[in-house]
């Protein structure tokens, strides 16, 4: 490219698909996104003194949020965690067809987390790749830790041909129909060429080897809880939601999608037709319209209130009399930690990562795709209150003793600087 050329007076302008920066320490105002820059020097953290100083790193965290659940709920916690712990932390978020990241951006900027928007039509993908590729070639990561489907596929190939290792973390299969199966092909193929593979729960890691994943590139890392939003007391919960202040609750959170079971606590509710209790489902997915003619189909509706995608629903947990995960499939579920943490009795099939997070001792496991067990764990905690209340009041220890942020931290930060190649430790266990 000739100095002075039209192209390279293009190469040098800011690129408008790229949304403004909110740098730490930085008023939001309108920056530049992608003039393209050295990486800075490195900054160095001494943890106390007589300590070797610790080399800080340049870390981009790559999603594309769309609904708010688990694994955005995920990158906040990894953003403002290791932000707080002086490593330079930029969040990418991919928004597609309009959508918009607000809700999920804005806890890592109030963080101190530097975040932009990339707007792109759903089908750009060239045009996503190249727009990603200007940002990293900006920030010169030490990595590149993308989320989900569509950063997978497309966002960590660009990071991987400039050079920069590459992270990922799987949340978990969504399974279902063909179109979901051949996106998971895809994804599974491209699991394959990260320098790391972080799994949130060993069946998932079982999975991932099975598909072709190296077993040495593959970190087993249960998620971990943090707070990020304050939750509300029941009464404001309740009102948030309009539901009756003194009837009994049945609250299932998630994305209305084959995976999570709706369809099987609808059959379960079927089974508790002499109750007088209520059912609030809070998300929206594909299976949504097909979940109310279900309803209407069992006679349901009266009895079911149906909220959508709320934006930090899991703030709104206290509004329940018992939370219901009926999920065929899961990695370990961030909805169980809310639970825990507001202190409401958990109703949860034995999958994936949840025998992990939570014994018999603080939840009623029962097996997947079965309504009756599932009622039946329902009925148990609205028969004896006492007793579903001291199970959340186990599940609610253990989750302050097991599942606190700094050992995950710690863990995700070893996986980094090994990739990095900035030690060979072993990622601690």
């Amino acid at each position: 490219m000739r100095p002075g050329s039209r192209r390279a007076e293009r190469a040098r302008q800011p690129d408008p698909r790229v949304g403004p920066r909110r740098r730490r320490g930085h008023p939001r105002g309108d920056q530049d996104a992608c003039t393209l820059a050295p990486r800075a020097p490195a900054r160095r953290r001494c943890l106390d003194a007589g300590d070797a100083p610790v080399r800080l790193m340049v870390i981009v965290h790559v999603v594309a949020p769309a609904e708010f659940g688990g694994l955005e709920r995920v990158v906040q916690m990894l953003g403002r965690g290791l932000g707080g712990l002086g490593h330079d932390v930029h969040v990418l978020a991919v928004v597609v067809d309009g959508e918009t990241a607000d809700v999920f951006l804005a806890p890592l900027a109030d963080g101190g987390v530097s975040t932009r928007t990339l707007a792109m039509p759903g089908r750009a993908y060239l045009r996503e790749r190249a727009a990603v590729g200007e940002v990293l070639q900006e920030l010169r990561p030490d990595v590149v830790h993308t989320h989900g489907y569509r950063p997978d596929v497309l966002d960590a190939g660009v990071a991987r041909r400039l050079g920069f290792p590459v992270v990922t973390t799987v949340h978990g299969f969504t399974g279902g129909g063909w179109k979901n199966r051949l996106y998971e092909w895809w994804q599974s193929r491209a699991f394959r060429r990260f320098d790391a593979v972080v799994a949130v729960s060993r069946p998932l890691a079982e999975r991932l080897e099975r598909s072709g994943v190296s077993a040495s590139r593959i970190h087993v890392v249960p998620n971990a809880w943090q707070p990020i939003v304050p939750a509300l007391d029941r009464e404001t919960a309740r009102r948030a939601l309009g539901l009756p202040p003194h009837s009994f609750v049945v609250g299932w959170v998630g994305r209305v999608s084959h995976e999570k079971g709706p369809d099987v606590l609808l059959d379960a509710l079927v089974q508790l037709r002499d109750l007088p209790l209520l059912a609030s489902v809070v998300g929206s997915g594909v299976m949504r319209v097909a979940l109310r003619a279900q309803a209407d189909h069992l006679g349901l509706n009266g009895r079911v209130r149906w909220h959508g995608a709320v934006p930090d629903a899991g703030r709104l947990l206290s509004a329940f009399d018992v939370c219901v995960l009926s999920s065929r499939t899961e990695g370990t579920p961030i909805v169980v930690f809310e639970a825990m943490a507001a202190g409401v009795p958990v109703v949860a099939t034995c999958v994936g990562g949840i025998p992990d997070v939570v014994s018999a001792a603080e939840a009623a496991l029962v097996p997947s795709e079965d309504p009756v067990a599932l009622a039946a764990g329902i009925r148990a905690v609205y028969g004896d209150p006492a007793a579903a209340r001291a199970r959340a009041l186990a599940a609610r220890a253990r989750l302050d003793r097991d599942f606190g942020v700094a050992r995950w931290l710690d863990r995700y930060e070893a996986i980094y600087r090994l990739v990095s190649r900035h030690t060979s430790a072993p990622v601690p266990t």
